[in-house]
C-alpha cells in the first residue's frame, strides 16, 4: 500500500525534479518474462520520457517485441540514522529521497524533426555550456546521424511520484531529525532540512 503522505501529484513539482536529473532506470521484460533494468540518460518533455541508443542490441530487441515498460528516476538526499530520534531501536533508520516511476508503452520515434528537438533538450541538460552547432533536422551534418540513432518515447499510462522527507513523523520526532541533520552538517543535510520544512509546512 502506498503511503499517501509521500505522494506528489503536482505536475510542476514532478517536472522540476525530472529536469534536474540526468539518468534513470528502464525496466523491461522479454517474451519469456525475463526482467532487465538498464540505466540511461533521459529527458522529460511534453509529458513523455525520451532516451536514445543504437538501433541494434538487446535493449531495442526487447522493446520491439515487448513494448510495455517502466521507467524510474530517483535521488537520495540523506540517510537518516535511527539514533537521531531513538537512542536504542534501529527501526527509525531510513533515507529521504525523491522518486518518480512511470508505466507505459515504448515507441520508436521516426520523425527527424522530433529527434532533433529532443536531442536539443539532451544537450541543454548534459552540455549546458554549449559548444556545438544547433541540432537541425535539415542540416546535412546532422541528417544522417539523426536517422542512424534510435530514439524511444515513453508516454506514461500511469506515473507516480514519491518525495519522502519525514511527513509521517510526529512533531517531536521531526524536530529530533532536523536537529540531527543540523549537527551532522553533511553535504546535502541543509537542503534536506529545507525540504522537510517545505513538505511538512505544519512543523514549527
Amino acid at each position: 500500500m502506498r503511503r499517501q503522505e509521500f505522494q506528489i501529484e503536482q505536475e510542476e513539482e514532478l517536472t522540476a525534479f525530472l529536469d534536474g536529473m540526468s539518468y534513470g532506470f528502464l525496466g523491461t521484460s522479454d517474451e519469456q518474462g525475463q526482467p532487465r533494468v538498464t540505466p540511461l540518460n533521459f529527458v522529460y518533455t511534453g509529458g513523455s520520457f525520451y532516451f536514445h541508443g543504437s538501433h541494434a542490441g538487446g535493449k531495442m530487441e526487447v522493446i520491439r517485441r515487448q513494448p510495455k515498460v517502466c521507467f524510474t528516476v530517483a535521488d537520495e538526499y540523506a540517510l537518516i540514522p535511527s539514533y537521531f530520534s531513538d537512542p536504542q531501536l534501529a527501526c527509525p533508520a531510513t533515507a529521504y529521497f525523491k522518486s518518480v516511476t512511470a508505466f507505459g508503452k515504448a515507441e520508436l520515434v521516426e520523425d527527424n524533426a522530433e529527434k532533433a528537438a529532443v536531442f536539443t533538450l539532451f544537450m541543454k541538460k548534459l552540455q549546458p555550456e554549449g559548444g556545438y552547432a544547433p541540432i537541425d533536422a535539415a542540416d546535412p551534418r546532422y541528417r544522417a546521424r539523426l536517422k542512424g540513432v534510435a530514439m524511444v518515447r515513453i508516454a506514461p499510462e500511469e506515473i507516480t511520484a514519491k518525495f519522502k522527507f519525514g511527513q509521517n513523523l510526529k512533531d517531536e520526532e521531526r524536530t529530533a531529525v532536523i536537529e540531527g541533520l543540523s549537527a551532522r552538517g553533511g553535504g546535502r543535510d541543509p537542503e534536506t532540512i529545507e525540504l522537510m520544512k517545505k513538505y511538512c509546512p505544519y512543523h514549527s
